[in-house]
């Protein structure tokens, strides 16, 4: 009669077998891999945005000042005047302008709509990157929330040389976002093309720097925050 084998034998406190390390190890690398091709297509996508766009030579003719898509932070029932900011969010001087822009729609918003354009400037090296994640953001409902993260984080993150990519995804994590549509949201082309259309207007309008301001189409120079209010407060007459 043949005897029935015997479990193997263990001694008390050791397991049994060993973690399978290798497979462990394995699974790590696909996830870093994932992680970094990620990173290159975001990377790739914020460096094909930066070069000559098709419609950059846009005749003014065809600009428009406000699309469709464009942003609004505030909603009028009863609109009296249109202020459009060219902004870019590695630019110190949009950064300062923030929170008066923000003052003045709590006081006007109710009879001016306030809107947003992109306008990144190609001296900033993180610029345009900073405008796809904001983009994206967008396409999740999270315009306003992310367009202030970039604006009080831009101290820590602008004027650097290295892509600042992966800091924009952290801000988009911190908000709750969901991570996947947005690292296809940033490499989308279509989005690429949504920043270029704002380049391209503003680019035929005349702006050459930021902030720009138009007030009911003109455009209008910004030097103090008594002067905006004052032009606002004329407008909605």
């Amino acid at each position: 009669m043949a005897r029935k084998q015997q479990p193997p034998k263990t001694r008390p406190g050791i397991p049994p077998s060993l973690p399978d390390t290798a497979k462990k190890t394995r699974i790590f690398i696909w996830v870093l891999l994932t992680v970094l091709i990620g990173l290159g297509l975001i990377w790739y996508s914020v460096f094909t945005l930066g070069k000559p766009a098709p419609t950059a030579d846009r005749p003014a003719a065809e600009a428009q000042l406000v699309r469709e898509d464009s942003h609004r932070t505030t909603s009028p029932v009863t609109e009296k005047a249109q202020l459009v900011e060219f902004l870019d969010f590695e630019c110190e001087a949009c950064r300062t302008a923030q929170p008066i822009i923000e003052e003045l729609e709590k006081e006007y918003g109710d009879r001016v709509t306030f809107i947003h354009r992109y306008f990144p400037l190609p001296a900033h090296r993180n610029s345009a990157a900073a405008a796809l994640a904001v983009e994206a953001a967008a396409q999740q409902g999270k315009y306003q929330q992310m367009y202030t993260k970039m604006f009080e984080t831009e101290p820590q993150w602008g004027n650097k040389q290295e892509s600042q990519a992966l800091v924009f995804r952290t801000f988009a994590q911190e908000l709750g976002l969901d991570l996947a549509a947005y690292d296809d949201t940033v490499t989308d082309d279509r989005t690429k093309e949504r920043v270029k259309e704002d380049i391209a207007d503003g680019t035929a309008l005349g702006v050459t720097g930021t902030p720009t301001f138009f007030l009911n189409g003109t455009k209008i120079p910004l030097e103090t925050k008594e002067q905006l209010r004052q032009l606002l407060a004329e407008a909605v007459k």
